[in-house]
């Protein structure tokens, strides 16, 4: 994936400075909130603490906040960088914790290289946090830093650069043998890097069953021998090899696996032939693997090939492993994250790698199968069930171990508040980021020579998420990209007005509008508005689907659509909808931008539309039609036209989870259906919730997203044969990039 310089500038410094932000979890809206939330209401809990150590982590944000402490002394491939440079590197750890796994993070950048200084501000934090992580503290200063905290404090403390590619590489290499049958016991180890990661993995990999005797570490020096004094210290000494071979080259002849963890492109295509039968490459320099991935598998057929990657198979992601191994500490309360933990969680890992992939899973990467098998040995970092596998696991070997100070008796009601952590709204624009990726579609956009048209379509086609075709005057579109330094490679840019498929198209609406008032000089007109252009080009399969509204009115956009693409069959109203995200879940808004007073029939039609496309996002759809009624509560005939639309969705729809007329509260307040309404179809809170009319609708979807914090995504277009979209006015680069994605993903489930 390309990143541009100033993308990456611009997206720290865009808005509010940096990547994280602290808000309060209580309300803090009157006096009285203000008077519990400090002073003299905070005096209880203080007291209550006072009195019990341990209540600390009934009355604070202690058990569920991590502090990711840096000297930035080896950040990323960056090196020693200092404290200051490495901040937006522990800001982003911080927001895959929280992504990942809903733990909290403060990150912490100290301003020293002494050891000691490292180790006693880290113990005076203790305090504060449930867990320590420690990041990109350069080697052996590490090494020493984390066993020195581990021995004093009583909390988990974690190396994730040492400890989590071990976690993540262990499962992989248990899943490598397994499939080529090979014994951890027996098999030869090479390691390439002899720092942090590697002594790690090389310790975990003996725990495993890997005999020490069998392993062979290079450094930059060539391999780690015994009697070899130059560049040693007491970690490599650890992993001294009785062996003739001094260069890697020699290391490699007959060994079973390579780990490499050091730079780019060392290893060639004939050390790899020189390995055993059956080779298992681990190649996770990044973002250049010791050899590529084409290199390897060229080089051998034979091969099980991993890189740090996630543009090829096995990628060795460490997201895989730290915040599903706090979340499962944090949550038994564990004073330290110890070997049987770090074996729990490998051995998670190579289970779940095993089991049935889910559908949504397999959509969410493209929709090729995904199997057990040499291109599939450990789990994707987006499988939502890595949380439910990981963390059950460290949780649980920490309980057996008597590192936790908590136990958790109902296993399965725990899985079921992990998930809920994740929270739909969460992932649910990566799951079509995701989709859209596996079969890019062809989309056109008529403001192609807008600004923020021409950024996301950057994005879009680096991120392979569709093909953009740009029209508008192609000088002043090339010069645009110009002058803002645009890679353009995989536009297609077309001036409507010189097009090849001008008059092809004129002829085409000619036929289509005739008999609707349009003459032949009125076609040629039209077709030169590039919202009429760019909808012939999708009519006439020339693209897969359209995006607009940018800089036009909502009815401008959709107008040429109507005219000229055919509504679904069966479809006899075309329909809006809003997704809304909110904290922890997403709603599907409709009819919100078309049908003014729709009938029962069409507000049936409008329902089930709805839920296809809560189905497309891999949500399960539970409908609710909304009115000022409960259930015959006040019989107007407002309200007998939704009771009515019910009746006609259950005859369509008959597997269709849909309930009401009901208020909108009974809708999603969780307790008001089975507590008041215990008769209802619907058994939990609905998330597809569809008004009476355009009023409701409208202004419904504008309050929660202007006062309410929710964010918007759509307007959706519901009922057309092939894709059409619409942005709102003035929307950002990614409100652009995330609808094309769901015009692709709508593409590809209507070509099917």
């Amino acid at each position: 994936m390309k990143i541009k310089k100033e993308d990456a500038l611009q997206y720290h410094s865009s808005g509010r400075k940096g990547k994280i932000e602290v808000i309060p979890t209580k309300p803090c809206q009157t006096q009285r909130d203000l008077s519990l939330a400090y002073t003299p209401g905070v005096a209880e809990p203080c007291r209550e603490i006072a009195k019990n150590d341990e209540l600390v982590y009934e009355y604070t944000a202690k058990g569920n906040l991590v502090a990711v402490i840096s000297n930035g002394t080896a950040v990323l491939g960056l090196g020693d960088i200092g404290p200051h440079a490495g901040k937006p590197v522990m800001e982003g750890k911080g927001v895959l914790f929280k992504k990942f796994a809903d733990v909290d993070v403060f990150d912490i950048e100290i301003k020293t290289k002494d050891v000691q200084e490292v180790i006693k501000c880290v113990q005076l934090l203790e305090p504060t946090f449930g867990g320590i992580n420690l990041e990109d503290i350069k080697a052996p200063e590490c090494f020493y830093i984390e066993e020195e905290l581990k021995r004093t404090m009583n909390i988990p403390v974690f190396h994730d650069d040492q400890h989590g590619t071990a976690i993540i590489s262990a499962a992989a290499l248990l899943n490598a043998c397994e499939l080529v049958g090979k014994k951890l016991s027996e098999i030869k180890v090479l390691f390439n890097g002899a720092g942090a990661s590697a002594n790690a993995c090389a310790h975990l990999y003996v725990l495993l069953g890997v005999k020490k005797e069998n392993i062979i570490m290079c450094d930059t020096k060539g391999v780690i021998y015994k009697g070899r004094k130059e560049g040693m210290n007491e970690f490599k000494e650890v992993y001294m090899s009785d062996t003739k071979a001094r260069t890697l080259s020699e290391a490699f002849v007959g060994v079973d696996v390579f780990v490499g963890l050091s730079v780019g492109n060392c290893v060639t295509k004939e050390m790899v032939q020189s390995m055993a039968k059956d080779p298992i490459v681990m190649a996770m320099s990044n973002p250049d693997p010791e050899i590529t991935y084409e290199d390897a598998i060229a080089a051998r057929k034979d091969i099980i090939m991993a890189t740090g990657r996630s543009d090829y198979p096995n990628q060795v992601n460490n997201v895989l492993g730290f915040p599903f191994i706090f979340r499962g500490a944090l949550d038994v309360r564990a004073s330290a994250i110890n070997d049987e933990m770090k074996l729990a969680a490998s051995h998670a890992l190579s289970k779940l790698a095993k089991e049935e992939v889910p559908e949504s899973v397999v959509r969410a990467y493209g929709g090729e199968p995904i199997k057990f098998g040499k291109e599939y040995i450990i789990p994707k970092p987006f499988d939502p069930r890595v949380l439910i596998y990981v963390a059950p696991a460290v949780a649980q070997a920490a309980i057996e171990t008597g590192v936790a100070r908590k136990t958790i008796d109902d296993w399965d009601e725990y899985k079921q508040q992990l998930l809920q952590r994740l929270g739909i709204s969460k992932q649910i624009i990566r799951v079509a980021i995701d989709k859209a990726q596996g079969h890019p579609r062809r989309i056109v956009f008529p403001e192609g020579n807008q600004l923020k048209i021409l950024k996301a379509s950057e994005i879009l086609v680096d991120e392979k998420i569709a093909h953009p075709i740009l029209l508008g005057n192609i000088d002043e579109i090339k010069n645009t990209i110009k002058e803002n330094n645009i890679d353009d490679d995989g536009f297609t840019i077309i001036d409507p007005v010189n097009s090849e498929y001008f008059k092809q198209y004129v002829d085409e609406f000619y036929q289509l509008r005739q008999r609707k008032g349009v003459t032949k000089l009125d076609a040629a007109d039209k077709i030169r508005l590039r919202n009429y252009f760019g909808s012939m080009m999708v009519h006439m399969d020339h693209a897969d689907g359209l995006i607009s509204g940018l800089t036009s009115s909502y009815p401008n956009t959709i107008r040429p659509a109507l005219e000229i693409i055919k509504m679904r069959e069966g479809v006899k109203r075309v329909c809006g909808l809003y997704i809304m995200l909110v904290k922890d879940d997403a709603y599907f808004f409709a009819d919100t931008t078309v049908n003014v007073d729709p009938t029962s029939e069409e507000l049936a039609d409008i329902a089930i539309l709805s839920a296809e496309t809560a189905k497309r996002f891999n949500i399960e759809p539970r409908v609710a039609m909304l009115s000022f009624s409960n259930f015959g509560s006040a019989p107007y005939p407002q309200s007998k036209k939704v009771a009515k639309a019910v009746e006609i969705i259950r005859e369509k729809a008959p597997d269709l989870s849909v309930d009401g007329e009901m208020q909108a509260d009974s809708a999603v307040y969780p307790e008001i259906l089975p507590q008041d309404f215990p008769f209802s179809k619907l058994k939990k809170n609905a998330n597809v919730l569809v008004f009476p009319n355009l009023d409701s609708g409208n202004i419904a979807y504008k309050l929660l997203w202007r006062i309410g914090g929710a964010e918007a995504i759509g307007p959706i277009l519901m009922g057309m044969s092939k894709p059409v979209h619409v942005l709102q006015k003035g929307c950002d680069i990614n409100d652009i990039v995330n609808m094309t994605a769901v015009a692709v993903v709508e593409a590809n489930e209507l070509k099917k």
